[in-house]
């Protein structure tokens, strides 16, 4: 009797299957069909991003390679296009690549393009306060206090991994400007911090033992 039963409850759960499928075949093909182009498109999309990746890669490698000091324009040009493509990777790089080789002499030409990639570009936290902490090194040899403070302001108020380097630059800026009690108070600050890059805590500790008596 049992027995009967348990193959009637199957039977019975089998035919409510089929109707099911039965009754709902063109819902059914509809959420199918519209799964598999979503599939499809977002495989696309990572072969179209790859694709993009790749003729980055080959446009700053030609650049970089035909680079001729005697005509940088169309070195200058190339890499700023790629800048502007706000690619993680290559773009950084370009901008590398013209500071490195002194291809732009206008400061402020060079500081839009640090802003493309610190503002524009979909960098990671800690790459784009490398960036940041890159473009106030830039700065420094003839940016005013509060326009390095004003840079370096994200990195300070943070709890990044380049905090300790941001501190060191400023402390060894207003050291270079004879304005020591300043420098000393930013040394003291990296030394302080709970979480330090210990070659520079080092010579920052270094720099007060020698030049504060601490």
């Amino acid at each position: 009797m049992n027995e009967e039963i348990t193959i009637i409850n199957s039977n019975t759960r089998n035919e409510r299957i089929k109707n099911f499928f039965v009754n709902n075949r063109k819902n059914l093909i509809i959420v199918f069909s519209i799964i598999l182009v979503v599939i499809i498109g977002y495989i696309s999309m990572l072969e179209m991003k790859e694709r993009a990746k790749i003729k980055l890669g080959n446009q700053f490698n030609i650049t970089t390679l035909n680079f001729d000091k005697e005509d940088k324009q169309i070195t200058i040009d190339q890499l700023t296009k790629l800048i502007n493509e706000n690619d993680v990777t290559y773009s950084p790089l370009a901008l590398y690549f013209i500071i490195d080789n002194n291809l732009i002499d206008n400061n402020n030409e060079i500081n839009i393009l640090f802003d493309v990639l610190i503002k524009k570009t979909n960098l990671s936290e800690e790459i784009k306060n490398l960036i940041i902490y890159k473009k106030a090194l830039f700065n420094s040899d003839f940016s005013t206090e509060n326009d390095l403070l004003q840079i370096l302001n994200p990195i300070i108020n943070s709890e990044s991994i380049w905090k300790s380097h941001s501190l060191y630059l400023i402390a060894e800026y207003f050291y270079s400007k004879n304005e020591k009690q300043k420098a000393k108070e930013f040394f003291n600050q990296i030394i302080l911090l709970p979480s330090v890059n210990n070659d520079i805590k080092v010579k920052s500790q270094k720099r007060l033992n020698r030049d504060f008596g601490e």
